[in-house]
């Protein structure tokens, strides 16, 4: 019996590799023929059938080591066997519970906040619209996101949950499977691409049945998008940029492939890191910063200040930076909802449009003569 145990093991081990190989085969066969909605997420793929659609995240956090697949069932559809392995969401959902305030606009856009039971930490939401569910009790609390109420969540007895994970160990999402809830794991955040980021509003068109008002939307923010991208690109890059702000005793610059790099690039801005590879952010020390970064003239920082002044206090060598002495200041964080939830990053992501034209207004003034800043606030 003990030699036989190593045979077994291999058995097992190769059946169950040969299973999964013979699923993503299977999702790759059922799409071979039907096209893909998505054009510029890069972790989003929606194909639709008749009566379904398989939906795949296929970069839910960073270094991933697998994919989910998820299959949207319309009401009397039938579904191939061949698919039923995967986790299917009857559509279009009646409720939802969502985790990120990135999801609120574009509930608010295909008009189906009403759908909307539970969120964690409510007061992070800034929009009127969502607040004034929140006030009236139809939206429940239902705790922090990495420490969901689940009691609440199962008593709520949503059609889904639609929240996100951080890295391969999720005890959370665990707990919430386990519960028998439906749990939807999305993946906007990891999106580089600004209108990568805002094509995940074609998800949640699918889950509530508005595929068409999702299309026509996005639709109007990718010419949105182009048209004030082409408006920036004869211009000259004359401002060279700054961005950031001391964090404790490390100053976070945004990479060179990065969603706000992408915006700078876009709105033709000398960005002094544009260069420096890979997305998010690299901790520097101050004394690098100011060698690189001293004369530049226009300074995005980080942080929700209000004043030129304010923003100084923080740290007296920030008057070493000649944007500073020029009051050449921005921040895209000063703007709060009622609860202090903040603006641009529950709306951002959502309308790129509108943070590029932002940033074109900040380097290029001419070319939006009549535009007012939707987003950024000079400090004064």
């Amino acid at each position: 019996m003990k030699h036989l145990l190593p045979k077994f093991i291999f058995i097992f081990s190769f059946l169950l590799l040969v299973g999964c190989k013979k699923n993503e085969e299977t999702v790759a066969a059922s799409t071979a023929t039907a096209k893909n909605i998505i054009e510029y997420a890069s972790g989003l793929s929606i194909v639709k059938h008749e009566g379904y659609s398989v939906v795949t995240v296929s970069n839910p956090w960073p270094n991933a080591n697998k994919k989910f697949t998820y299959i949207l069932k319309e009401k009397e559809a039938k579904v191939p066997d061949s698919l039923q392995s995967y986790t299917t969401i009857k559509v279009p959902l009646e409720s939802v519970v969502v985790t990120s305030t990135t999801n609120i606009p574009f509930l608010e856009m295909l008009e189906v906040e009403n759908k909307l039971v539970g969120f964690p930490h409510t007061d992070y939401v800034s929009s009127e619209k969502t607040r004034a569910l929140i006030d009236k009790g139809s939206v429940k609390n239902v705790g922090q996101n990495e420490k969901l109420n689940v009691e609440q969540l199962i008593e709520l007895s949503p059609d889904l949950i639609v929240t996100f994970g951080v890295d391969n160990n999720n005890p959370m999402l665990d707990n919430l499977k386990k519960s028998g809830l439906n749990v939807f794991i999305q993946a906007d955040w990891m999106e580089q691409s600004p209108l990568g980021k805002a094509e995940w509003i074609k998800l949640y068109g699918a889950l509530f049945g508005k595929e068409d008002k999702a299309k026509e939307l996005f639709d109007k923010i990718v010419l949105s998008y182009n048209q004030a991208k082409k408006l920036a690109a004869d211009q000259k890059a004359t401002s060279t940029v700054l961005y950031g702000s001391m964090y404790e005793d490390v100053w976070y610059v945004a990479k060179g492939n990065s969603w706000v790099a992408e915006f700078m690039k876009d709105a033709h801005a000398n960005y002094l890191w544009a260069d420096l590879k890979g997305t998010g952010s690299e901790g520097l020390s101050f004394e690098k910063v100011l060698v690189k970064a001293k004369t530049a003239n226009i300074w995005i920082a980080a942080g929700s200040f209000k004043t030129l002044e304010e923003f100084g206090n923080t740290n007296p060598h920030y008057t070493q930076f000649d944007a500073f002495k020029n009051k050449n200041v921005y921040t895209f964080e000063s703007q709060f909802g009622a609860t202090g939830g903040i603006i641009y990053y529950e709306l951002a992501p959502s309308r790129p449009d509108l943070v590029l034209k932002d940033y074109i207004k900040i380097f290029h003034p001419d070319l939006l003569p009549g535009y007012e800043l939707t987003f950024a606030s000079k400090l004064n």
